[in-house]
C-alpha cells in the first residue's frame, strides 16, 4: 500500500531568499526614513530662535540692549527638546541667537542654526552656500 504524503510550508531557500529582499529593502528604507524625522525636526530649531526673538525685542524695548537668556527669560532648549539654544553674542545694537542640534538630531546635515538681530538666517553646514542655507531653513 502505498501513501501520498503532502507537506505544507515553506522550504528553507524560500525564507533565505524572503529575509534577503526584506534586508534589502530595510537597508534602503532606514535612511531615507532617518533623514525625514530630521529635516522634520528642524522646525523645532525654527520654533526656538523665533521664540528667542520675540524675547529679545520684548526685553530691548524695555532695556539699553539686548539680553542673555536667562535675562530674557527663555529655556537652554527648543520647545521639543531637540536643540540647545544660545544667545552668542548680545550688546546694545544687536545679537546673535544660535541653536545647536542635540541626541538623536546631532547628525543632521545642517548643523547649527543661527539668527541675528537683523533677522539674517545662518546654518552651519559642511556646504554654507545661500541655496543651502534656504534648504535648510525651508524657504
Amino acid at each position: 500500500m502505498k501513501t501520498n504524503k503532502t507537506t505544507a510550508g515553506f522550504t528553507l531557500i524560500e525564507l533565505m531568499v524572503t529575509l534577503a529582499i526584506i534586508s534589502i529593502l530595510a537597508a534602503i528604507a532606514l535612511p531615507s526614513y532617518t533623514e525625514y524625522v530630521k529635516k522634520g525636526r528642524r522646525s523645532d530649531a525654527k520654533a526656538g530662535l523665533l521664540n528667542v526673538q520675540m524675547a529679545q525685542e520684548k526685553y530691548r524695548a524695555n532695556h539699553i540692549s539686548y539680553g542673555t537668556l536667562a535675562q530674557i527669560g527663555v529655556p537652554a532648549t527648543s520647545p521639543d527638546g531637540n536643540y540647545t539654544l544660545a544667545v552668542t553674542s548680545a550688546t546694545a545694537t544687536n545679537y546673535t541667537a544660535t541653536a545647536t542640534p542635540k541626541d538623536l538630531q546631532a547628525g543632521d546635515k545642517c548643523g547649527t542654526f543661527a539668527v541675528n538681530s537683523s533677522g539674517k538666517t545662518i546654518s552651519s553646514s559642511v556646504q554654507t552656500t545661500d541655496a543651502k542655507v534656504q534648504e535648510c531653513w525651508g524657504k
